[in-house]
Formats: C-alpha cells, structure tokens, sequence
C-alpha cells in the first residue's frame, strides 16, 4: 500500500503541474489588481529548516515594509503571499500551484534545492519569475529556466571554497558525508572532483539519513581511516548531531560543513563546546558585510534583538531586486518583468553586486570560510 500511495501522490502532483502550467502557459500577464502587486514567498515555514525560513521570511517583510514606507512601486504596495515548501519536493509541488493560482506577479524565495527543482518547473510552465536567495545547486540553472534568477553563488563554487581551505591547511585525507538530499549530494560531488583535482584524496563518501539521530557507527567507521579532513553536505539538524558524536568519539581531523548546515541552531544541537573551531563554507551573514550595519541594526531592532540568519542578507536583495526590476520594466507584465531581471546590471545590495550570465546565475563566488569561536560564527582566519 504504501509504494502504491507513493505512486498515486506523484501521479496527482504531476497531474496538478500540468494542469497549472496549461492553464498560464503562454500568458505573460501578472496580478496587480487594485492597490496591491503580490509577490509569492516560497519557504520552509515548517520542519527541520523552518529557523532559517524565518529568517529569511523576516529580511524579505523588512525590505517589503521599506519599499512601501518610500511609496511603492509603480505606484502601488508590494504585498506578500507566504507558502510553505517545508523543504519536501511534493509539499513544494502543492505550494507553487496555490502561488500561481493566486496569480502572483513574481516570487522571491527558494531555501532547499530539492524543494526548489520542482517548484521552479510550476513557475516555469507559468511562465512566472523566481528570484532565489538561498538554493544553490548547479542543478537548478542546468534546467535552463528563463524564469528562475539565482542570486547565491552555486554548489560549484562552494566546493571549491572548502577544498582551497582544506589544500591550504594540509588536509589530504578528506570524508565526505552527505544526506542523498539533491543539494547536499550535488555539494559533496562537486567537492570530491574540486579536493582530488587539488591533489587531496577522498578516503570516504558516505550518505546518511538527515532523520537519524546516533552517528555513531559512522563516526567509528571514519574514525578507522585518520581522515585530515571531514566535510558534511547536508543541513543542520542532522549536521549538529554529527559535529557532537564525532567529538565524542574522538575522529581525526578538522569538521566542516556546507551551508544547509550555516545556523545558529547547529551550534545549539552540538553543544558550544563540541561545535568550538567548526568551520563552515557560506555566504557571510549580514554581520560580516561592510555597509549592512544600518540593515543588522534594523533587524535586531525589528525583532526582539534576534540577529540576522544565514540567508537575510540575501533575501533582502531579492526583494530590492525585484522591486528594481519591476520600476526598469514599467510593468507587473511577466514577460516584461523577466527581460528587466535578465538585464540587472551592477545592481548595488548587501554584500554583492548582482548582475545575471547567460544561466542567470552570478559569475562571482561570495562564499567564505567561517569558523565557530566561543560559540559565535566568526570569519576563518
């Protein structure tokens, strides 16, 4: 029963694609019917990563609040439509087509990249842009959308940020574990070719289950090889369990993460004292950017003395982004609002300067290494 209900469920979210994209396919029209543009916000407002969604639901309110105190756009208010993809293909499926159907003009979000693939192919067929803060697998511009804008460097890029650290510190012998998630596994490929190509040697590739709890049977296995080296691909949840029972159990070599695992909450699930010198390859948060103070500030102000998360920054330039786009275009039309976002140029944001290639994705890396210090992320040295 259940492999049939499996069957059935996908069956029917297929059947729904369809039915959303025949129905706007061709259209180039966008909702901004009386006072109001409405912008759809996909995020994982549920779940294991529904901290950062907060976050990132919080920077895209903040910058949506702005706009609309200094008068709008085109002389209306953006107005928001939050669904939550809880970071699970089929939920993000059902989340696309309630956007769509509720004709927003565009949507800014995009968290996991496994909930971000299919929910993009929905906006795709509906011919609706997607501007993406935080999904960042090199499967996602593979797709060829000219509807989807990703304003995060790509897993690519990533990798190769956490093989330069490792080469420049000596670590030669590197395990790679990932969760089978579509980012984590395109994360931890990417970083076997970058570490082998810089002259390391991958002793491990390991995938887990994001939803158990004792690594500790892996942590022996590893622990068996001396790696110099280990870098975990998936997200938090899972990664905080692992840089705790991996201390414990005494494996070699230093942890490092990638940044489905860039959260408070890691630190919180290790324990200070096991998560001390835990590196991290990610975009830096807005603490870390010159010239986003007044931002950090604001955030903090706004809600109740809570720091900007991982992705705020980010999310913030999505909808500043947006706006811009739409003020280029003179118009809520999709395909107008497509063409102004393809052709951003130098656009100024937090921490970036956003211009789109040919795959609409950036061509430059902003991704760094950051290390756990006294329980606080801090930039590596």
């Amino acid at each position: 029963m259940r492999n049939w209900a499996s069957v059935i469920t996908a069956a029917l979210l297929t059947l729904s694609l369809g039915v959303a994209g025949c129905a706007n396919q061709g259209q180039s029209s966008g909702a901004s019917g009386g006072d109001d543009i409405l912008v759809g916000v996909l995020l994982p407002v549920t779940g294991n990563n529904a901290t950062d969604g907060k976050d990132m639901q919080n920077a895209i309110e903040m910058a949506v609040k702005k706009i609309n105190d200094g008068g709008g756009v085109l002389g209306k208010k953006l107005k928001i439509e939050v669904a939550d993809d809880g970071c699970d293909p089929q939920m993000a499926t059902t989340a696309a087509n309630k956007l769509v159907s509720q004709n927003v003009v565009a949507v800014v979000g995009g968290y996991c990249s496994g909930a971000t693939l299919p929910s993009s192919g929905v906006f795709k067929n509906a011919n609706i842009p997607m501007i993406v803060p935080a999904a960042n697998s090199a499967k996602l511009p593979a797709q060829g959308y000219d509807t989807l804008f990703l304003i995060n460097g790509l897993t690519p890029d990533q990798a190769q940020t956490a093989a330069d650290y490792m080469a420049a510190g000596q670590a030669k012998k590197v395990a790679l574990v990932h969760d089978n998630s579509a980012y984590a596994k395109d994360l931890a490929d990417f970083a076997k070719a970058a570490v082998e190509k810089s002259g390391g040697t991958v002793v491990a590739y390991e995938a887990i289950n994001p939803e158990e709890k004792d690594f500790s049977a892996l942590a022996t296995k590893l622990k068996g090889m001396a790696p110099d080296a280990t870098y975990f691909t998936g997200y938090y949840a899972a990664g905080g369990l692992m840089v705790k029972q991996f201390k414990q159990k005494g494996v070699s070599g230093l942890f490092m993460v990638g940044d489905g695992s860039f959260s408070e909450d890691i630190i919180k699930i290790a324990g200070a004292d096991q998560a001390e010198g835990l590196l991290i390859t990610a975009t830096p948060t807005a603490e870390f950017i010159p010239g986003a103070e007044a931002f950090t500030t604001e955030y903090k102000q706004t809600y109740s003395n809570l720091a900007p998360g991982p992705f705020s920054a980010l999310s913030y330039n999505a909808v500043n982004l947006l706006a811009d786009a739409l003020k280029r275009a003179n118009s809520t039309d999709h395909d107008a609002l497509k063409k102004a976002i393809k052709e951003t140029k130098d656009f100024q944001a937090l921490g970036q300067t956003i211009s789109f290639n040919a795959q609409n994705t950036l061509d430059t890396s902003n991704f760094a290494v950051l290390k756990v210090a006294g329980g606080k992320f801090t930039l590596a040295k």
